[in-house]
Protein backbone atom coordinates (compact mmCIF):
# COMPACT_ATOMS: atom_id res chain seq x y z
CA UNK A 1 0.00 0.00 0.00
CA UNK A 2 1.22 3.34 -0.50
CA UNK A 3 -0.17 7.06 0.26
CA UNK A 4 -2.78 7.48 -2.45
CA UNK A 5 -4.45 3.75 -1.50
CA UNK A 6 -3.95 4.65 2.15
CA UNK A 7 -6.37 7.98 1.36
CA UNK A 8 -8.27 6.58 -1.13
CA UNK A 9 -9.66 3.81 1.48
CA UNK A 10 -9.07 6.50 4.81
CA UNK A 11 -11.54 8.86 2.75
CA UNK A 12 -14.90 6.82 3.60
CA UNK A 13 -13.86 6.23 7.02
CA UNK A 14 -15.99 8.17 9.72
CA UNK A 15 -13.06 7.70 12.15
CA UNK A 16 -10.64 9.94 12.41
CA UNK A 17 -7.19 8.80 10.81
CA UNK A 18 -3.78 10.15 10.61
CA UNK A 19 -0.65 9.29 9.10
CA UNK A 20 2.62 11.18 11.20
CA UNK A 21 5.89 11.07 10.89
CA UNK A 22 7.28 9.66 13.87
CA UNK A 23 8.56 12.96 15.52
CA UNK A 24 4.96 14.17 15.36
CA UNK A 25 4.49 15.99 11.76
CA UNK A 26 1.16 15.39 10.32
CA UNK A 27 1.46 13.73 6.66
CA UNK A 28 -2.06 12.91 6.23
CA UNK A 29 -5.60 12.91 7.86
CA UNK A 30 -8.87 11.73 6.26
CA UNK A 31 -11.92 13.70 6.38
CA UNK A 32 -13.45 12.56 8.67
CA UNK A 33 -9.96 13.89 10.81
CA UNK A 34 -11.21 17.57 10.75
CA UNK A 35 -14.77 17.04 11.91
CA UNK A 36 -13.32 15.65 15.18
CA UNK A 37 -9.91 18.16 15.56
CA UNK A 38 -10.32 21.07 13.54
CA UNK A 39 -6.88 21.53 13.71
CA UNK A 40 -5.38 18.30 12.62
CA UNK A 41 -4.47 19.15 9.24
CA UNK A 42 -1.55 18.11 7.00
CA UNK A 43 2.13 19.63 7.95
CA UNK A 44 0.96 20.39 11.62
CA UNK A 45 3.32 19.75 14.13
CA UNK A 46 1.29 17.28 17.00
CA UNK A 47 3.56 18.93 19.64
CA UNK A 48 2.61 22.36 19.07
CA UNK A 49 -1.16 21.16 19.55
CA UNK A 50 -1.12 18.95 22.67
CA UNK A 51 -1.19 20.05 26.58
CA UNK A 52 1.55 17.18 27.09
CA UNK A 53 4.14 17.32 24.84
CA UNK A 54 6.80 15.03 26.77
CA UNK A 55 3.60 12.65 27.21
CA UNK A 56 2.96 12.59 23.29
CA UNK A 57 6.83 11.91 22.91
CA UNK A 58 6.80 8.91 24.92
CA UNK A 59 3.88 7.57 23.17
CA UNK A 60 4.84 8.17 20.11
CA UNK A 61 8.13 6.03 20.52
CA UNK A 62 5.71 3.31 21.84
CA UNK A 63 3.92 3.62 18.64
CA UNK A 64 6.94 3.71 15.93
CA UNK A 65 8.11 -0.13 17.79
CA UNK A 66 4.61 -1.65 17.85
CA UNK A 67 3.34 -3.04 14.33
CA UNK A 68 0.07 -3.49 16.39
CA UNK A 69 -2.49 -0.70 17.83
CA UNK A 70 -1.22 0.34 21.21
CA UNK A 71 -4.15 2.90 22.97
CA UNK A 72 -3.66 5.83 24.37
CA UNK A 73 -5.20 9.10 25.33
CA UNK A 74 -4.23 12.78 24.50
CA UNK A 75 -5.73 16.29 24.83
CA UNK A 76 -5.34 18.21 21.64
CA UNK A 77 -6.26 21.90 21.15
CA UNK A 78 -8.83 23.12 18.62
CA UNK A 79 -9.13 26.63 16.30
CA UNK A 80 -10.57 28.24 19.71
CA UNK A 81 -7.88 27.10 21.64
CA UNK A 82 -9.99 24.86 23.44
CA UNK A 83 -9.20 21.42 24.91
CA UNK A 84 -10.64 18.41 22.98
CA UNK A 85 -9.61 15.02 24.46
CA UNK A 86 -9.22 12.30 21.82
CA UNK A 87 -8.74 8.28 22.43
CA UNK A 88 -6.06 7.16 20.23
CA UNK A 89 -4.97 4.28 18.74
CA UNK A 90 -1.42 3.91 17.38
CA UNK A 91 0.84 1.60 15.41
CA UNK A 92 3.70 2.46 12.91
CA UNK A 93 2.44 2.55 9.81
CA UNK A 94 4.63 -0.69 7.87
CA UNK A 95 3.15 0.59 4.37
CA UNK A 96 4.76 3.43 4.86
CA UNK A 97 7.65 4.33 2.73
CA UNK A 98 9.39 7.41 3.22
CA UNK A 99 12.94 9.07 4.19
CA UNK A 100 11.61 8.08 8.17
CA UNK A 101 8.93 6.37 10.17
CA UNK A 102 5.72 6.60 10.02
CA UNK A 103 2.75 6.05 12.73
CA UNK A 104 -1.10 5.87 11.75
CA UNK A 105 -3.57 7.09 14.56
CA UNK A 106 -7.11 6.53 14.73
CA UNK A 107 -9.29 8.75 16.94
CA UNK A 108 -11.89 9.52 18.62
CA UNK A 109 -13.45 12.17 20.72
CA UNK A 110 -13.71 10.64 24.14
CA UNK A 111 -17.58 11.63 24.48
CA UNK A 112 -17.84 9.98 21.37
CA UNK A 113 -19.23 5.77 21.21
CA UNK A 114 -16.09 4.74 19.30
CA UNK A 115 -16.20 1.18 17.11
CA UNK A 116 -12.69 2.48 17.20
CA UNK A 117 -11.36 -0.73 17.99
CA UNK A 118 -12.79 -2.98 15.51
CA UNK A 119 -12.12 -0.55 12.62
CA UNK A 120 -8.16 -0.36 13.91
CA UNK A 121 -8.04 -4.53 13.86
CA UNK A 122 -9.61 -3.69 10.21
CA UNK A 123 -7.30 -1.68 9.11
CA UNK A 124 -4.17 -3.63 10.89
CA UNK A 125 -5.57 -6.69 8.77
CA UNK A 126 -5.56 -4.69 5.91
CA UNK A 127 -1.70 -3.58 6.70
CA UNK A 128 -0.62 -7.00 7.27
CA UNK A 129 -2.01 -8.20 3.64
CA UNK A 130 -0.48 -5.93 2.16
CA UNK A 131 2.57 -6.46 3.75
CA UNK A 132 2.37 -10.17 3.10
CA UNK A 133 1.74 -9.50 -0.70
CA UNK A 134 4.44 -7.09 -1.09
CA UNK A 135 6.93 -9.83 0.08
CA UNK A 136 5.03 -12.33 -1.93
CA UNK A 137 5.60 -9.68 -5.11
CA UNK A 138 9.43 -9.69 -3.87
CA UNK A 139 10.16 -13.47 -3.40
CA UNK A 140 8.28 -13.69 -7.49
CA UNK A 141 10.92 -10.70 -8.40
CA UNK A 142 14.07 -12.90 -6.78
CA UNK A 143 13.08 -16.20 -8.24
CA UNK A 144 12.22 -14.60 -11.58
CA UNK A 145 15.90 -13.01 -11.59
CA UNK A 146 17.88 -16.43 -10.72
CA UNK A 147 15.94 -18.22 -13.42
CA UNK A 148 16.46 -15.90 -15.66
CA UNK A 149 20.57 -15.76 -14.40
CA UNK A 150 20.67 -19.45 -14.58
CA UNK A 151 18.97 -19.26 -18.47
CA UNK A 152 21.51 -17.11 -19.45
CA UNK A 153 24.45 -19.13 -18.12
CA UNK A 154 23.44 -21.76 -19.47
CA UNK A 155 22.94 -20.54 -23.06
CA UNK A 156 26.31 -19.75 -22.49
CA UNK A 157 27.75 -22.88 -21.11
CA UNK A 158 25.88 -24.28 -24.07
CA UNK A 159 27.97 -22.00 -26.87
CA UNK A 160 31.17 -22.96 -25.10
CA UNK A 161 30.21 -26.70 -25.54
CA UNK A 162 29.22 -26.73 -28.95
CA UNK A 163 32.72 -24.58 -29.83
CA UNK A 164 35.05 -27.36 -28.22
CA UNK A 165 32.65 -29.96 -30.02
CA UNK A 166 33.60 -28.06 -32.97
CA UNK A 167 37.27 -27.81 -32.85
CA UNK A 168 39.34 -30.16 -34.05
CA UNK A 169 42.50 -28.72 -33.73
CA UNK A 170 44.63 -27.23 -30.42
CA UNK A 171 44.49 -23.44 -31.95
CA UNK A 172 40.76 -24.29 -32.70
CA UNK A 173 40.39 -25.59 -29.23
CA UNK A 174 42.07 -22.43 -28.21
CA UNK A 175 40.10 -20.18 -30.20
CA UNK A 176 36.73 -21.70 -28.60
CA UNK A 177 38.02 -21.17 -25.50
CA UNK A 178 38.88 -17.64 -25.89
CA UNK A 179 35.98 -16.80 -27.56
CA UNK A 180 33.34 -18.37 -25.07
CA UNK A 181 34.97 -19.41 -21.45
CA UNK A 182 35.02 -16.13 -20.41
CA UNK A 183 31.39 -15.41 -20.61
CA UNK A 184 30.33 -19.03 -19.54
CA UNK A 185 32.69 -18.26 -16.50
CA UNK A 186 31.39 -14.73 -15.86
CA UNK A 187 34.80 -13.82 -15.92
CA UNK A 188 36.95 -10.85 -17.66
CA UNK A 189 39.39 -12.74 -19.01
CA UNK A 190 41.09 -16.27 -19.60
CA UNK A 191 44.32 -17.72 -20.41
CA UNK A 192 45.47 -21.02 -21.28
CA UNK A 193 48.82 -22.27 -20.19
CA UNK A 194 49.26 -25.87 -21.86
CA UNK A 195 52.03 -28.88 -22.17
CA UNK A 196 52.16 -29.42 -26.09
CA UNK A 197 54.71 -32.21 -25.61
CA UNK A 198 51.86 -33.71 -23.30
CA UNK A 199 48.71 -33.53 -25.09
CA UNK A 200 50.94 -34.22 -28.76
CA UNK A 201 52.72 -37.74 -28.57
CA UNK A 202 56.35 -36.93 -30.03
CA UNK A 203 56.61 -38.75 -33.60
CA UNK A 204 60.81 -39.04 -32.76
CA UNK A 205 63.81 -37.59 -31.95
CA UNK A 206 63.25 -35.14 -34.92
CA UNK A 207 59.94 -34.39 -33.99
CA UNK A 208 59.34 -30.78 -33.61
CA UNK A 209 55.81 -28.87 -32.62
CA UNK A 210 55.55 -25.60 -33.56
CA UNK A 211 54.04 -23.38 -31.57
CA UNK A 212 55.52 -20.02 -31.82
CA UNK A 213 51.94 -18.85 -33.38
CA UNK A 214 49.48 -20.59 -31.60
CA UNK A 215 47.24 -18.71 -29.14
CA UNK A 216 48.26 -20.13 -25.85
CA UNK A 217 51.77 -20.04 -23.65
CA UNK A 218 53.71 -23.11 -24.01
CA UNK A 219 54.84 -24.31 -20.89
CA UNK A 220 57.16 -26.68 -22.41
CA UNK A 221 59.64 -23.69 -23.32
CA UNK A 222 61.76 -22.56 -20.89
CA UNK A 223 62.32 -19.43 -21.92
CA UNK A 224 58.36 -18.89 -23.14
CA UNK A 225 58.02 -14.54 -22.56
CA UNK A 226 54.84 -14.04 -20.22
CA UNK A 227 51.33 -13.25 -21.16
CA UNK A 228 50.64 -9.37 -19.96
CA UNK A 229 47.61 -8.79 -18.57
CA UNK A 230 45.67 -5.96 -16.67
CA UNK A 231 45.23 -5.90 -12.90
CA UNK A 232 42.13 -8.08 -11.67
CA UNK A 233 40.84 -8.30 -8.53
CA UNK A 234 40.99 -11.85 -8.24
CA UNK A 235 42.48 -14.89 -10.36
CA UNK A 236 41.93 -18.28 -10.29
CA UNK A 237 43.98 -21.49 -11.52
CA UNK A 238 42.20 -24.47 -12.80
CA UNK A 239 44.51 -27.35 -13.93
CA UNK A 240 43.13 -29.05 -16.98
CA UNK A 241 43.09 -32.77 -16.09
CA UNK A 242 42.07 -36.09 -18.12
CA UNK A 243 43.38 -39.80 -17.73
CA UNK A 244 45.32 -38.90 -14.16
CA UNK A 245 47.54 -36.30 -16.95
CA UNK A 246 48.00 -32.27 -16.39
CA UNK A 247 47.40 -31.01 -20.07
CA UNK A 248 48.18 -27.46 -18.70
CA UNK A 249 46.13 -24.52 -16.58
CA UNK A 250 42.90 -22.28 -17.67
CA UNK A 251 43.91 -19.21 -15.80
CA UNK A 252 40.56 -16.89 -14.71
CA UNK A 253 40.72 -13.44 -14.21
CA UNK A 254 37.76 -12.05 -12.11
CA UNK A 255 36.13 -8.39 -12.30
CA UNK A 256 36.05 -6.96 -9.30
CA UNK A 257 32.59 -8.02 -7.50
CA UNK A 258 32.31 -11.37 -9.47
CA UNK A 259 31.03 -14.40 -8.18
CA UNK A 260 32.44 -18.27 -8.31
CA UNK A 261 31.06 -20.88 -8.51
CA UNK A 262 33.15 -23.74 -7.59
CA UNK A 263 31.01 -26.50 -9.38
CA UNK A 264 30.31 -24.90 -12.31
CA UNK A 265 34.05 -23.91 -12.74
CA UNK A 266 35.30 -27.16 -12.41
CA UNK A 267 32.51 -28.91 -14.87
CA UNK A 268 34.06 -26.09 -17.54
CA UNK A 269 37.68 -27.32 -17.07
CA UNK A 270 36.73 -31.05 -17.60
CA UNK A 271 34.85 -30.33 -21.01
CA UNK A 272 38.06 -27.86 -21.67
CA UNK A 273 40.71 -30.84 -20.85
CA UNK A 274 38.66 -33.41 -22.76
CA UNK A 275 39.16 -31.09 -25.97
CA UNK A 276 42.00 -30.39 -25.81
CA UNK A 277 43.24 -33.89 -25.32
CA UNK A 278 40.87 -34.23 -28.14
CA UNK A 279 42.48 -31.96 -30.12
CA UNK A 280 46.36 -33.40 -29.34
CA UNK A 281 45.31 -36.39 -30.34
CA UNK A 282 43.99 -35.57 -33.75
CA UNK A 283 46.88 -33.40 -33.95
CA UNK A 284 48.94 -36.09 -33.71
CA UNK A 285 47.21 -38.18 -36.05
CA UNK A 286 47.69 -35.80 -38.63
CA UNK A 287 51.17 -35.51 -38.01
CA UNK A 288 51.75 -38.68 -38.12
CA UNK A 289 50.08 -38.96 -41.23
CA UNK A 290 51.39 -36.15 -42.97
CA UNK A 291 54.80 -37.81 -42.22
CA UNK A 292 53.93 -40.89 -43.62
CA UNK A 293 52.45 -39.52 -46.93
CA UNK A 294 55.66 -37.40 -47.27
CA UNK A 295 58.20 -40.25 -46.45
CA UNK A 296 56.30 -42.10 -49.49
CA UNK A 297 56.91 -39.37 -51.98
CA UNK A 298 60.08 -39.91 -53.69
CA UNK A 299 63.57 -37.78 -53.63
CA UNK A 300 63.58 -35.92 -57.11
CA UNK A 301 66.85 -36.36 -59.00
CA UNK A 302 69.25 -33.03 -60.41
CA UNK A 303 68.45 -32.88 -64.29
CA UNK A 304 70.98 -30.69 -65.79
CA UNK A 305 68.89 -27.29 -67.40
CA UNK A 306 66.38 -27.94 -65.80
CA UNK A 307 65.18 -26.56 -62.20
CA UNK A 308 62.72 -28.77 -60.29
CA UNK A 309 60.73 -29.02 -57.15
CA UNK A 310 58.33 -30.75 -55.86
CA UNK A 311 56.07 -30.14 -52.56
CA UNK A 312 53.15 -31.58 -50.50
CA UNK A 313 50.67 -30.03 -48.24
CA UNK A 314 47.87 -31.64 -46.18
CA UNK A 315 44.28 -31.00 -46.38
CA UNK A 316 43.03 -28.78 -43.02
CA UNK A 317 40.26 -32.01 -42.32
CA UNK A 318 42.39 -34.56 -43.09
CA UNK A 319 43.89 -37.75 -40.47
CA UNK A 320 44.26 -40.41 -42.61
CA UNK A 321 47.21 -40.82 -45.61
CA UNK A 322 46.29 -39.62 -49.04
CA UNK A 323 47.35 -41.04 -52.38
CA UNK A 324 48.80 -37.99 -54.07
CA UNK A 325 52.31 -38.67 -55.72
CA UNK A 326 54.99 -37.11 -57.83
CA UNK A 327 58.03 -38.18 -60.06
CA UNK A 328 60.35 -37.61 -62.14
CA UNK A 329 62.44 -40.00 -64.91
CA UNK A 330 65.57 -39.40 -66.82
CA UNK A 331 64.87 -41.41 -69.57
CA UNK A 332 67.79 -40.65 -71.79
CA UNK A 333 70.64 -38.02 -72.55
CA UNK A 334 67.79 -35.69 -73.81
CA UNK A 335 64.37 -36.96 -72.72
CA UNK A 336 62.76 -36.29 -69.02
CA UNK A 337 59.55 -37.54 -67.60
CA UNK A 338 57.36 -35.90 -65.39
CA UNK A 339 54.18 -37.28 -63.48
CA UNK A 340 51.73 -36.50 -60.94
CA UNK A 341 48.89 -38.60 -59.88
CA UNK A 342 46.07 -38.87 -57.17
CA UNK A 343 44.35 -42.01 -55.50
CA UNK A 344 40.54 -41.25 -54.90
CA UNK A 345 40.02 -41.36 -51.33
CA UNK A 346 42.36 -41.80 -48.12
CA UNK A 347 43.61 -44.74 -45.79
CA UNK A 348 45.85 -47.78 -45.87
CA UNK A 349 44.59 -49.12 -49.00
CA UNK A 350 45.09 -45.95 -50.76
CA UNK A 351 48.48 -44.94 -49.50
CA UNK A 352 49.76 -48.69 -50.44
CA UNK A 353 48.26 -48.51 -54.03
CA UNK A 354 50.63 -45.13 -54.32
CA UNK A 355 53.43 -46.86 -53.41
CA UNK A 356 53.03 -49.41 -55.50
CA UNK A 357 51.76 -47.34 -58.91
CA UNK A 358 54.85 -45.13 -58.37
CA UNK A 359 56.92 -48.10 -58.00
CA UNK A 360 55.45 -49.83 -61.10
CA UNK A 361 55.61 -46.52 -62.90
CA UNK A 362 59.18 -46.47 -63.01
CA UNK A 363 59.35 -49.71 -64.77
CA UNK A 364 56.95 -48.58 -66.95
CA UNK A 365 58.88 -45.41 -67.27
CA UNK A 366 62.38 -46.83 -68.42
CA UNK A 367 60.55 -49.04 -71.32
CA UNK A 368 57.80 -46.73 -72.57
CA UNK A 369 58.97 -43.32 -70.73
CA UNK A 370 58.85 -41.32 -73.90
CA UNK A 371 56.11 -42.31 -75.41
CA UNK A 372 53.00 -40.48 -72.41
CA UNK A 373 50.02 -42.78 -73.61
CA UNK A 374 51.59 -46.00 -73.89
CA UNK A 375 52.47 -45.19 -69.95
CA UNK A 376 48.71 -44.30 -69.32
CA UNK A 377 47.48 -47.13 -70.50
CA UNK A 378 49.89 -49.96 -68.71
CA UNK A 379 49.52 -48.10 -65.54
CA UNK A 380 45.59 -48.08 -66.30
CA UNK A 381 46.10 -52.07 -66.80
CA UNK A 382 48.17 -52.42 -63.28
CA UNK A 383 45.58 -50.77 -61.41
CA UNK A 384 42.51 -52.40 -63.28
CA UNK A 385 44.67 -55.83 -62.21
CA UNK A 386 46.16 -55.52 -59.23
CA UNK A 387 44.18 -52.51 -57.28
CA UNK A 388 40.39 -53.45 -58.51
CA UNK A 389 38.00 -50.73 -57.02
CA UNK A 390 40.56 -47.98 -57.16
CA UNK A 391 40.28 -44.95 -59.05
CA UNK A 392 43.02 -42.65 -59.96
CA UNK A 393 44.04 -39.35 -61.96
CA UNK A 394 47.33 -38.70 -63.34
CA UNK A 395 49.25 -36.66 -65.92
CA UNK A 396 52.63 -38.10 -67.62
CA UNK A 397 54.62 -35.69 -69.70
CA UNK A 398 57.61 -36.38 -71.92
CA UNK A 399 59.80 -34.00 -72.23
CA UNK A 400 62.33 -33.17 -75.00
CA UNK A 401 65.18 -30.86 -73.92
CA UNK A 402 66.96 -30.64 -77.13
CA UNK A 403 63.42 -29.60 -79.16
CA UNK A 404 61.74 -28.12 -76.00
CA UNK A 405 59.00 -30.25 -76.94
CA UNK A 406 56.61 -31.01 -74.31
CA UNK A 407 54.33 -34.29 -75.32
CA UNK A 408 51.60 -35.20 -72.26
CA UNK A 409 48.53 -37.59 -71.65
CA UNK A 410 46.04 -36.78 -69.19
CA UNK A 411 44.19 -39.61 -66.98
CA UNK A 412 41.08 -37.52 -65.46
CA UNK A 413 43.51 -35.26 -64.00
CA UNK A 414 43.52 -31.29 -63.87
CA UNK A 415 45.21 -29.68 -66.88
CA UNK A 416 49.04 -28.50 -66.14
CA UNK A 417 49.45 -24.87 -66.15
CA UNK A 418 52.49 -23.22 -67.92
CA UNK A 419 53.63 -20.04 -66.69
CA UNK A 420 55.35 -17.75 -69.12
CA UNK A 421 58.78 -15.73 -67.77
CA UNK A 422 56.25 -12.16 -67.78
CA UNK A 423 53.76 -14.18 -65.38
CA UNK A 424 51.09 -14.86 -67.96
CA UNK A 425 50.11 -18.34 -68.02
CA UNK A 426 47.75 -20.53 -69.63
CA UNK A 427 46.25 -24.64 -68.83
CA UNK A 428 48.00 -27.30 -71.23
CA UNK A 429 43.73 -28.60 -71.48
CA UNK A 430 44.56 -31.22 -74.01
CA UNK A 431 44.73 -35.27 -74.53
CA UNK A 432 42.19 -35.54 -71.36
CA UNK A 433 40.97 -39.24 -71.01
CA UNK A 434 39.08 -41.18 -68.06
CA UNK A 435 40.82 -41.91 -64.62
CA UNK A 436 43.16 -44.66 -64.32
CA UNK A 437 41.14 -47.73 -63.27
CA UNK A 438 37.59 -47.69 -63.83
CA UNK A 439 37.82 -48.15 -68.04
CA UNK A 440 39.92 -51.34 -69.04
CA UNK A 441 41.58 -50.91 -72.40
CA UNK A 442 41.38 -47.42 -72.34
CA UNK A 443 43.02 -45.28 -75.22
CA UNK A 444 45.15 -42.40 -74.24
CA UNK A 445 45.46 -39.70 -76.16
CA UNK A 446 48.62 -37.20 -77.03
CA UNK A 447 49.04 -34.05 -76.81
CA UNK A 448 52.28 -31.48 -77.87
CA UNK A 449 53.44 -28.41 -77.54
CA UNK A 450 56.61 -26.41 -77.24
CA UNK A 451 57.97 -24.52 -74.14
CA UNK A 452 59.40 -20.82 -74.01
CA UNK A 453 62.61 -20.22 -72.45
CA UNK A 454 62.24 -19.04 -69.09
CA UNK A 455 58.69 -20.73 -68.27
CA UNK A 456 57.83 -22.67 -65.42
CA UNK A 457 55.18 -26.13 -66.09
CA UNK A 458 53.12 -26.57 -62.70
CA UNK A 459 51.96 -29.76 -62.36
CA UNK A 460 49.29 -30.29 -59.06
CA UNK A 461 46.75 -32.41 -57.85
CA UNK A 462 42.76 -31.79 -57.60
CA UNK A 463 43.32 -30.52 -54.26
CA UNK A 464 45.28 -27.44 -55.14
CA UNK A 465 42.18 -25.77 -56.47
CA UNK A 466 39.39 -27.60 -54.62
CA UNK A 467 37.53 -25.05 -51.92
CA UNK A 468 34.44 -25.49 -49.91
CA UNK A 469 31.57 -24.48 -51.60
CA UNK A 470 32.71 -23.69 -54.86
CA UNK A 471 33.55 -24.85 -58.31
CA UNK A 472 36.90 -25.93 -59.67
CA UNK A 473 35.99 -23.48 -62.49
CA UNK A 474 36.69 -21.21 -59.15
CA UNK A 475 39.88 -22.80 -57.95
CA UNK A 476 41.54 -22.79 -61.52
CA UNK A 477 40.93 -19.33 -62.26
CA UNK A 478 42.50 -18.32 -58.87
CA UNK A 479 45.63 -20.32 -59.55
CA UNK A 480 45.88 -18.22 -62.71
CA UNK A 481 45.41 -14.87 -60.84
CA UNK A 482 47.91 -16.39 -58.29
CA UNK A 483 50.60 -17.63 -60.85
CA UNK A 484 51.13 -13.75 -61.85
CA UNK A 485 52.81 -13.20 -58.39
CA UNK A 486 55.72 -16.14 -59.61
CA UNK A 487 58.11 -13.96 -61.81
CA UNK A 488 61.13 -13.93 -60.87
CA UNK A 489 60.40 -16.89 -58.86
CA UNK A 490 62.34 -20.66 -58.80
CA UNK A 491 60.94 -23.75 -58.76
CA UNK A 492 60.63 -24.23 -55.04
CA UNK A 493 59.57 -20.43 -54.44
CA UNK A 494 56.71 -21.24 -56.68
CA UNK A 495 55.94 -24.58 -54.90
CA UNK A 496 55.89 -23.05 -51.82
CA UNK A 497 53.64 -19.42 -53.18
CA UNK A 498 51.20 -22.28 -54.85
CA UNK A 499 50.64 -24.46 -51.90
CA UNK A 500 50.32 -22.06 -49.26
CA UNK A 501 48.69 -19.40 -51.95
CA UNK A 502 45.67 -18.66 -49.63
CA UNK A 503 46.50 -19.50 -45.95
CA UNK A 504 42.89 -18.61 -44.48
CA UNK A 505 41.30 -20.52 -46.78
CA UNK A 506 40.25 -24.41 -45.62
CA UNK A 507 41.54 -26.86 -48.27
CA UNK A 508 39.84 -30.08 -46.83
CA UNK A 509 41.81 -32.49 -49.44
CA UNK A 510 45.78 -32.76 -49.27
CA UNK A 511 47.76 -31.66 -52.47
CA UNK A 512 50.72 -32.44 -54.38
CA UNK A 513 52.88 -30.08 -56.76
CA UNK A 514 55.63 -30.94 -58.98
CA UNK A 515 57.08 -27.21 -60.85
CA UNK A 516 59.68 -27.43 -63.42
CA UNK A 517 61.43 -24.09 -64.53
CA UNK A 518 63.25 -23.91 -68.07
CA UNK A 519 65.44 -21.13 -67.35
CA UNK A 520 67.15 -21.79 -70.54
CA UNK A 521 67.74 -23.13 -74.08
CA UNK A 522 68.96 -26.64 -74.43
Amino acid sequence: MDLAMFQAIARALPHAIVVCTASGRVVAANPATSRTVDTLRPEAELADLVLDPADLHRRMAQWARSGSPLPGVMTVRDSAGGPVRLRCHGARATWWKGPEPAIQLHLSRLDVSDRFVALSQRVSLLNQQMAYRHAIAQQRDQLLRTEQRARARMQRLYRLTAALAAAATLTDVCDAVYKCAPQALDASDVTLELHPRRIVPSLGPADTLPVTTAPWVDLDRLHTAPVSAPEYDAEQRLPLQTEGVTLGTLVIHYAPGAEEDAEHTVAIGQQIAQAVRRAGLFEHEHRLAERLQRSLLPNLPPVEGLDIAGGYAPGTQLVDVGGDWYDVHILDDETVGLTIGDIAGHGIAEATAMAQTTTVLRSIARRSGTRPPTVLADLNDFLGTYHHGLMATACYAAYDRRTRTLRYSRAGHPPPLLIDADGSSRYLEGALAPPLGPVPFTDYPQAETSIPTGATLVFYTDGLIERRGQSLDVGLAQLLQTARSTTGLDAEGICSLLLHQQPDTEMPDDRALLAVHFPSAG
